[in-house]
């Protein structure tokens, strides 16, 4: 693997687009329709595919049958045959030779099937990476830059990369290809019924990541019929800047006479894509179900005609994995300031003594509290500051769903962190040093990030607002002419303590608006700064940021947990307009105790309470350090994710004498219903949901190790994917979030044997079998082996899940239950141990 500073240059000298001709510049840029092609597995089961057998292999064992379905879809219209590629990684073919010579032999297939493009096809690694799974970023990185590396050599046209659910996956892969080809770039995620990945990324935190990151298409393939993803469609449309592609499947699948069909027909799944059309889609094809009718359809539907999508507003955004900070008009946002070790003395040594938890317990307060984003740094010099900084994304992107500022002065510590961050982030910061908009901007265009300018140059910080706005101007051309569009460019004025430099503060408001008024572009200022040596440090800063709100600050840096701040903060989300008919005002400070000054069941901007009266927000003294866990019960330390606390707080209940099953029954499986339902509704996603889940487990760890037994394990439950499938993720997701409700599970892996499922169920005695399938091709896998079960041990329940699978389709393969997602699995389990 390549030094990380050399990614950059690599891909610099490489990923300048190569298109093959004029229709597919055209096509990228927007200005005309492109074609794909309809499903593969859905040709290969109708020719007759045996189940287990790899699809890939067969570009080489048969070439001329993947060549005649190639050679269908062409003659049907399609311009573009996605390559037999999807699942040709070093993981499943074993090495990357074997990669290398099975892409070969796909696009050579393709290729002579003679259409017009041929599209190297990647999917998912099939691995869960972290801080979910155990697989690095790096590790999926070199996977899939061993299939961009075998795409370019084998001649493909396009790099397709297709059903992702994971952002930071997908962000792994399309680095891969920047920095590999000069390909262009089609990048598609698959979205379930919550309009969400499995993962809680939704089609805008999509877009604006993977638009930002430089694909040149994007959008949504698999997941639903073409009429479900309309709505998401529409949502990626208004948030992309690149043209948007649709693939939907044929609406849901059944099994019938042991074949998958399915139930939407080409004259449907035409109707339906046409009203994408109608609302800016440019590029479509099909995915599971489809075949060379619907594809003949779709080239109907195309011809004579031309892309009428009007582009999008520029909005400055950043985003997580989950969610996206926009700003439009007069929003503000709130960065939290807490995880930066200036002033800090208890975060300076957690981060010598990488003491996660208690940054991550920072993280999850600011969160608790309202913040927006959160600003992450680790500048210490006696410590790795490049691997702290990328260790703590890591780290709190588990617990957190908000995007996070990255802050450091040193250009190799923010690569190391951005790169392997999941969404857009914000680097804090560039300035106007030829050196650091040389090494800074560079980095925020190949990543994709937004950037803050400070106003400083080689001459220090100037003292008059027009001084400032003439550095802020020439950090916005340069992050131009590097590729980074204005909108994600940020200002910040530089705040100078009123102590020291009184007379500059009014300049420092003045500056905010001019750049606003002149350059139209969005400011933060780190607020607390003002108040630098003065007494009553929450009523200055206070009083400078509704004086800065009023000058066009847009992302105050502060402590959200002050409760002086966020009252400001939701005051003037009233008078901008931003709080719509002040609603969260009003239901956040309805019952305001104007004598305490703060509001007695919580702020308009916290869904926490309130500060107590003692706390260092209402002496009004700055609250430097915190004990964000002090007084929480072990529920709301499980709610939370925090794993240490939790434990700490289970060992001082059995100190105090409590019942080990009244702690379980009492608090521990509470607290998981209760993440369960969040996770049910949406407001909590899949990290958030599995942090909790190992907070619950290390209750649960302390409890086993007092009793000194493991009585408290429930289960057995046995849990593989079926044969003919390699991917694991969901499996995976499902035994950790078991493990950590109590029970044991015996994880019998992937493409596993219907009667090596039957005979480990046999010699367990398992009373409950999760079994797992990603791709329509390997449901045959599964229902051989319920059907083996059945026959063999029939006392065992079985539950199913995976991508391809129903409510329907699990009834048709015999199985007992469907679970929709992991938290269904655990509910299923309660039902059958109870």
């Amino acid at each position: 693997m390549l030094p990380i500073t050399d990614h950059i240059a690599t891909a610099r000298q490489r990923h300048q687009v190569r298109a093959k001709d004029d229709l597919l510049r055209d096509a990228i840029e927007g200005r005309r329709f492109l074609l794909f092609d309809g499903a593969m597995g859905t040709m290969l089961q109708q020719a007759g595919l045996v189940a287990g057998e790899l699809p890939e292999l067969l570009c080489e064992t048969d070439p001329q049958a993947i060549i005649a379905i190639h050679r269908a879809y062409v003659n049907a219209g399609a311009q573009v045959a996605t390559a037999n590629t999807f699942g040709a990684n070093a993981r499943k073919l074993g090495n990357a030779e074997a990669v290398a010579r099975v892409h070969r032999a796909a696009i050579d297939c393709a290729r002579a099937s003679g259409a017009r493009y041929v599209a190297a096809d990647i999917g998912p690694t099939g691995a869960l990476l972290e801080p979910i799974g155990t697989f690095t970023f790096d590790e999926a990185y070199e996977l899939f830059a061993q299939q961009m590396r075998a795409a370019r050599d084998a001649g493909a046209d396009i790099v397709l990369i297709e059903t992702m659910t994971d952002l930071l996956e997908m962000k792994a892969a399309v680095l891969a290809a920047k920095e590999h080809t000069d390909l262009p770039i089609f990048a598609t995620m698959t979205f379930d019924q919550t309009g969400r990945t499995f993962l809680g990324t939704s089609p805008q935190v999509a877009a604006l990541t993977l638009s930002s990151l430089g694909v040149n298409v994007l959008g949504v393939n698999c997941s639903l019929g073409p009429a479900a993803l309309e709505p998401l469609v529409t949502e990626m449309l208004a948030a992309s800047a690149c043209p948007v592609m649709v693939q939907a499947n044929a609406g849901l699948p059944a099994l019938v006479d042991g074949r998958t069909v399915f139930n939407v027909s080409p004259d449907e799944y035409a109707e339906s894509v046409a009203r994408m059309i109608e609302a800016g889609v440019s590029v479509v094809g099909g995915c599971c179900g489809t075949d060379p009718t619907y594809i003949a359809r779709l080239a109907n539907l195309m011809q004579g005609r031309t892309p009428t999508r009007a582009a999008p507003a520029p909005v400055c955004a950043i985003t997580s994995a989950q969610q996206a900070l926009t700003l439009t008009g007069r929003q503000v946002g709130v960065i939290g300031e807490r995880i930066n070790p200036t002033g800090k003395k208890k975060l300076k040594a957690a981060l010598r003594e990488q003491n996660y938890d208690y940054i991550l317990n920072e993280a999850i307060a600011q969160d608790q509290a309202g913040a927006d984003a959160l600003d992450v740094n680790a500048g210490l010099p006696e410590i790795d500051e490049a691997a702290t900084l990328r260790e703590l994304v890591k780290r709190i992107q588990a617990v957190s769903g908000l995007p996070l500022q990255i802050d450091s002065s040193d250009p190799v510590a923010v690569e190391a962190a951005v790169r392997t961050y999941a969404g857009k982030p914000l680097i804090n910061s560039v300035n106007g040093k030829r050196e650091s908009l040389e090494a800074v901007l560079p980095i925020a265009q190949h990543y994709g990030c937004a950037v803050v300018g400070l106003t400083l140059d080689e001459n220090g910080i100037p003292a008059t607002a027009e001084e400032r706005v003439a550095i802020a101007e020439r950090i916005v051309r340069a992050a131009e002419a590097c590729g980074i569009p204005r909108e994600d460019v940020l200002i910040d004025c530089l705040v100078m303590a009123a102590s020291t430099n009184q007379s500059e503060v009014v300049q420092i408001l003045r500056a905010v608006q001019l750049v606003k008024e002149r350059l139209g572009v969005r400011t933060v200022l780190g607020v607390s700064n003002v108040s630098f040596g003065l007494p009553a440090r929450e009523v200055v800063n206070a009083t400078f940021l509704a004086a800065a709100f009023s000058a066009g600050l847009d992302l105050p840096i502060l402590n959200p947990l002050a409760v002086r701040y966020r009252e400001v903060v939701d005051a003037w989300r009233v008078l901008c307009g931003q709080d719509q008919q002040s609603r969260a005002y009003i239901e956040g400070y309805a019952h305001y105790a104007a004598t305490v000054g703060t509001p007695t069941t919580g702020s308009a901007a916290s869904a926490s309470e309130s500060p107590r009266a003692d706390s260092a927000a209402a002496r009004g003294t700055e609250a430097q350090g915190s004990e964000p866990s002090e007084g929480a019960s072990l529920g709301t330390l499980i709610v939370q994710g925090r794993k240490a606390d939790a434990a700490h707080a289970c060992q001082l209940l059995l100190d105090q004498g409590h019942d080990p099953l009244d702690v379980i029954n009492g608090q521990l499986i509470p607290a998981l219903d209760r993440v369960g339902d969040e996770f049910e509704r949406g407001t909590l996603f899949l990290p958030q949901l599995m942090a909790s889940a190992e907070a619950a487990k290390a209750g649960f760890d302390v409890i086993k190790d007092r009793a000194g037994t493991s009585e408290a394990q429930k289960g057995p439950v046995a849990l593989a994917t079926v044969k003919g499938d390699i991917h694991d993720i969901g499996k995976n997701i499902v035994k950790m979030l078991l493990e950590n409700y109590g029970y044991r599970v015996i994880d019998l892996g992937r493409d596993v044997d219907p009667q090596v499922v039957v005979d480990a169920v046999v010699k367990h005695q398992v009373r409950l079998v999760g079994l797992s399938a990603l791709m329509t091709t390997s449901i045959r896998g599964m229902e051989d082996t319920i059907r083996l079960l059945r026959a063999q041990a029939p006392f065992a329940r079985i539950l199913v899940g995976g991508a391809v699978l129903n409510p329907e389709y699990a009834q048709m393969v015999g199985a007992d239950w469907y679970a929709k997602d992991a938290a269904e699995s655990v509910r299923i389990a309660g039902e059958v141990f109870a």
